[in-house]
């Protein structure tokens, strides 16, 4: 009897000095787990600028290409038939034009004597004149079959990956047809949420990815499409060696009031939690159930399901 009271004296004067929470409704997050695909932030076409066949075809799926970097080749052969044809016409015009040339000098020599005509040296004038212009006019065309030759290379629009190849070599293609699909502009993760947790989606909030790492809502799409919204989370370190890949996300969707305590003022006794509660300054154990556990500034805090309620004093921790 002598060594109990000492003891019992010992444990009151340790409880006196306890730290003492003030339990009261605090308001915590709901999560929605859904998934989002990993995407670039650009995805644009390498497309064929003239009709033709595919001569070379230097990418596959996977490869990084530079902006400007030729992807393809296409080639008309067509085209390479017009240019001989209007060197020829050129050749042509340009023998044309010596021998007018020719004659007007011998027409100067000759109108200076008086032995021909001013309306004979005239047309001898306008017949230069207009072979200068023929010859002027070919080589205008020309150019402009030189540049479509030209534009059989296909270049790649902005620098990123590969995508897809929707060609191959050998193969014709039109005009405006896509030969390579290249993603660039970095990446993010696109979010297709339930449209009934739409009202709960605002741009800039903090979202939890589940490789341990945290991203933001940076914009939410206005449409709804198939009962789903669309919303894009930007991450500053996310992996970008698969596109498509998916990932699991939690979204903030809801706002309720529950009652917090702190994991370290729980007792785990014969598989049924215990906390202890201060009631008329006396402590005294209780049987709890608890819920989901939250973390906040480093400190790992459990929901109170039942056993506790608003006011209650639950002793914490002993000085």
């Amino acid at each position: 009897m002598k060594l109990i009271l000492p003891l019992i004296l010992l444990f009151l004067g340790t409880t006196a000095q306890a730290e003492v929470l003030t339990l009261t409704p605090q308001p915590i997050t709901e999560w929605k787990a859904v998934f989002g695909v990993v995407e670039t932030r650009n995805r644009v076409p390498a497309r064929a600028r003239i009709g033709g066949t595919i001569q070379e075809l230097l990418v596959s799926e996977g490869d990084i290409v530079t902006q400007g970097q030729r992807i393809a080749l296409i080639t008309d052969d067509k085209l390479a038939f017009q240019l001989a044809a209007m060197d020829a016409q050129v050749a042509t015009l340009t023998a044309h034009l010596d021998t007018a040339q020719t004659d007007f000098k011998r027409g100067e020599e000759l109108l200076e004597r008086g032995v021909i005509t001013k309306q004979r040296f005239e047309q001898l004038t306008t017949q230069v004149n207009v072979l200068n212009s023929e010859i002027l006019t070919v080589e205008s065309n020309r150019l402009v079959i030189a540049q479509r030759v030209t534009e059989g290379a296909v270049l790649a629009p902005e620098a990123g990956v590969v995508l897809s190849v929707p060609t191959s070599k050998g193969s014709v293609t039109n005009p405006g047809e896509p030969v390579a699909i290249i993603g660039g502009g970095g990446v993010f993760l696109r979010l297709s949420v339930p449209e009934r947790h739409a009202a709960a989606l605002i741009e800039g909030e903090e979202i939890r990815i589940g490789e341990g790492k945290s991203g933001r809502l940076a914009k939410v799409f206005p449409q709804i499409q198939g009962g789903r919204v669309l919303a894009d989370v930007e991450i500053g370190d996310l992996d970008d060696r698969f596109i498509g890949r998916r990932v699991p996300v939690q979204l903030p969707v809801s706002e309720r009031s529950a009652l917090l305590i702190p994991e370290s003022a729980v007792t785990l006794l014969g598989g049924i939690d215990f906390v202890t509660v201060q009631i008329d300054g006396a402590p005294l154990r209780r049987a709890i159930v608890l819920g989901t556990k939250i973390t906040r500034d480093g400190v790992v805090w459990c929901e109170v399901l039942t056993g506790l309620r608003a006011g209650d004093q639950v002793v914490t921790a002993d000085e």
